[in-house]
This record gives structure tokens, C-alpha cells and sequence, in this order.
């Protein structure tokens, strides 16, 4: 196994993602309640449950773009002229 190089950036042994072979057998664990999960949202969905739905729309078409306004209070913003400098150098006789 290859040396364990987190010692030398301070990252911590626990931190990051999991092992490829780990997530594996999570799946693999996980995979015989797929029919279970299926069926308690739809329940959920049927039952008009309000994170069902949501959860369903999410994943079905995709969360909505996020758009905050924390500048300009809905105001569109006047982005000022760009300066533009000249600079006259003298000419030598040469």
C-alpha cells in the first residue's frame, strides 16, 4: 500500500471521501431496499406528503437556479467607465 502523504499537508486520516471499495459495499448493501425506498415514496407522494413531493420534483427535474440579490436591492447596477490613461513619453534624438 502507498505511503499515507496526509501526514505531510496536516489533512486529517478521517477526512475526505470514502474508499471506492467502501461506497461499493454500501450500494451493494443498500441495493435489496430499493424496492422498499421505491415504494415508501410513493406512498409518501400518494398520502400528498409536502418533502415527498418536494423531493420527487427536485430529483425529477432538477433543483431551481438560486438567484440572491445581497448588493443592489432588485436595482440593476451602473458598472462605471473604464479610465483610460495615456502617457507621453519624450523622444530622444538619436
Amino acid at each position: 500500500m502507498a505511503e499515507d502523504r496526509r501526514k505531510y499537508n496536516g489533512g486529517h486520516k478521517t477526512a475526505g471521501r470514502k474508499a471506492k471499495a467502501d461506497e461499493q459495499k454500501l450500494i451493494e448493501r443498500l441495493t435489496p431496499l430499493v424496492d422498499v425506498a421505491h415504494k415508501a415514496l410513493s406512498d409518501a407522494l400518494q398520502a400528498n406528503e409536502q418533502w415527498a413531493v418536494k423531493l420527487f420534483f427536485e430529483y425529477f427535474y432538477g433543483k431551481p437556479r438560486q438567484q440572491v440579490d445581497v448588493t443592489t436591492g432588485g436595482e440593476t447596477i451602473n458598472s462605471p467607465q473604464p479610465i483610460s490613461i495615456t502617457v507621453n513619453t519624450p523622444k530622444s534624438d538619436g
